[in-house]
């Protein structure tokens, strides 16, 4: 396998939850056998990754690009709609770029911060990075020649 030059970024929001998408990511990637050097950027909220993505893949220094956040409903502005904006704005940045861009960017519809929501969500993001890093790998290995 070709070591792979991944940017990750992850939005500081929930920064806790959000981490473990990393976490995850990477011992998926260890017990696959993938050499990868991931480049962490961290970012204020979702709202911000787009761009990012965009500025990464512009740079033609990374092979993917994995975005991660928890966007929840904070009872100031509907949190899909940001969810909506971010997942429309990764899209554009990979199809813009052609650096395949991951989204880990989830919008629970009931999330408290309880303990009981905290321990799922923390799973589940680990869950979620692992499952970023396979897909990572899928489209890596289909060697398309840029």
């Amino acid at each position: 396998m070709t070591k792979l030059t991944i940017a990750f970024i992850k939005a500081r929001w929930h920064a806790a939850i959000v981490d473990q998408t990393l976490v995850g990511f990477q011992a998926d990637m260890k017990a696959a056998g993938q050499e990868v050097d991931i480049r962490v950027f961290d970012v204020p909220g979702a709202f911000e990754m787009p761009l990012l993505a965009k500025k990464l893949g512009n740079s033609g220094k990374f092979d993917a690009i994995v975005a991660a956040a928890l966007v929840v409903d904070g009872g100031i502005y509907r949190h899909d709609f940001v969810a909506q904006a971010v997942v429309s704005g990764l899209m554009q940045a990979q199809m813009e770029t052609g650096v395949p861009t991951y989204s880990v960017s989830l919008t629970p519809h009931n999330f408290q911060p309880t303990e009981e929501h905290e321990g799922f969500f923390t799973q589940h993001f680990v869950k979620k990075g692992a499952e970023a890093a396979r897909a990572v790998r899928m489209i890596a290995a289909l060697d398309l020649g840029a």
